[in-house]
């Protein structure tokens, strides 16, 4: 889905005051995100996210029940429109700084906290969305990647499932970033609830973990979040499995916009390659 078909969504789902082509896009990924005026929309990628859609906003209702700051939907229900998912969400105030790893420690600390919700979460399904991803890299990826970062997901799928935890399981958010968080003028506000989870809590900090192990997130920034949270997932003796996990998700993330992209498909390459290698000193970047 490009910028093109996003906005054609936009447009048969009639939720702006205005017309979509005044929308403003923010982010293209597994959402493609517009703001107009106080509100923000996010359409989906395709119909099979209309249930994790569904369950973003009702993730949404439970955590303002709970007093956790985060995003507020504007609409209660998600929309199918033209065969995508679509979303209303209250728009935030502008940010007053960048969020940074304490900001996000802080917020899992309070996720963390809480018992279960009235509702059904599904487990953490961090390497789900593989399969979906190569099929919609189509022929742009080399056959053998593609079959290389299938073996992987199997075989870390298995040696997750029989981890013995630190922390007590529990609700986690999924994608725990410094980038999933927005500083408001009324402190730090969770955003993108969509892969809220019932799982191992050692999920979130894990990414904190390949940031910095990948990513190339300083030593000052990690000890920050580790401070503000209290622990570090890396003196987890199940720590390797779920980096090697995410590594494998997050080059098959990657693989859906080499189509057409370039710069997605050296990244792309340059993550797979990596890992065949077993070096784990390769950074990878944004594309």
């Amino acid at each position: 889905m490009d910028e093109a078909r996003a906005r054609d969504v936009l447009a048969a789902a009639g939720v702006l005051p205005g017309t979509a082509a005044d929308a403003r896009l923010l982010s293209l990924g597994e959402n493609a995100v517009f703001a107009a005026g106080d509100l923000v929309v996010k359409v989906g990628r395709d119909a099979e996210l209309l249930e994790r859609a569904r369950r973003e906003l009702a993730v949404a209702g439970w955590l303002a029940e709970e007093g956790v700051p985060a995003v507020r939907a504007a609409e209660p229900e998600a929309l199918l429109a033209d065969g995508h998912p679509v979303t209303v969400w209250h728009r935030l105030p502008e940010a007053v700084r960048p969020a940074g790893p304490r900001d996000l420690a802080g917020l899992l600390r309070l996720v963390h906290a809480l018992p279960a919700p009235p509702f059904g979460l599904p487990p953490r399904e961090l390497l789900g969305g593989v399969e979906r991803w190569l099929r919609l890299a189509g022929d742009a990826v080399d056959p053998a990647d593609a079959a290389y970062l299938r073996e992987r997901r199997d075989g870390f799928a298995s040696a997750a499932a029989a981890l013995t935890p630190h922390l007590p399981p529990g609700p986690v958010h999924g994608d725990a970033l410094p980038r999933n968080v927005h500083i408001g003028p009324d402190g730090p506000v969770l955003v993108d609830l969509e892969t809220f989870s019932a799982d191992l809590r050692e999920h979130d900090l894990v990414v904190m973990a390949l940031s910095h192990d990948r990513y190339g997130l300083p030593d000052e920034a990690y000890t920050s979040f580790t401070d503000a949270y209290g622990w570090d997932v890396r003196a987890w003796e199940g720590c390797s499995v779920l980096r090697g996990a995410r590594e494998t998700a997050s080059c098959a993330w990657v693989a859906q916009h080499a189509p057409g992209n370039p710069k997605a498909l050296a990244e792309f390459r340059r993550r797979v390659a990596s890992l065949r290698d077993g070096d784990e000193t390769v950074r990878w970047y944004p594309f």
